[in-house]
């Protein structure tokens, strides 16, 4: 089962949790992503394209699942104005065993950095706004999984 969602509501991590988990796999493994609230961030603001952003978070999923034995995979990724510590995105994966949901999760987050649209705009207590260049060594570990 591969779910995959773009939203620009709060995720329910608890919730996702139960739905995912409800297969009895043998191991999950999970990655939450929260906003960071370095050098007093009061918003970080994702604009997307929903169609390209979709379907990069659709494909990157079918990756996953055709390079590892997954039972179970959840994506979610937020868009929109979020506050610190509020969940940006959320990656399940269950296997039989670890290590396929360990490498899932992790490629999973790599590549989401460098291979989905998304535009991270920062807004910050003293009024300045910047938009958010990568970072380095994101194409790095991106690409160690080609």
């Amino acid at each position: 089962m591969i779910r995959v969602a773009v939203q620009t509501g709060a995720i329910d991590v608890a919730a996702e949790l139960d739905i995912h988990d409800a297969g009895g796999h043998g191991a999950s493994a999970s990655f939450i992503g929260r906003v960071r609230g370095d050098d007093d961030l009061i918003e970080l603001f994702l604009e997307h394209h929903r169609v390209l952003t979709e379907a990069g978070l659709a494909e990157l999923a079918h990756a996953a699942a055709d390079r590892w034995a997954l039972a179970a995979l959840t994506l979610i990724h937020r868009v929109g104005g979020m506050a610190p510590g509020e969940t940006i995105v959320l990656v399940l994966a269950s296997s039989a065993h670890r290590a396929e949901a360990l490498a899932a999760t992790e490629f999973l987050i790599d590549r989401l950095k460098t291979d989905v649209m998304f535009w991270k705009r920062e807004t910050f207590a003293d009024g300045r706004v910047a938009w958010v260049e990568p970072r380095d060594g994101d194409q790095g570990r991106a690409e160690r999984w080609d």
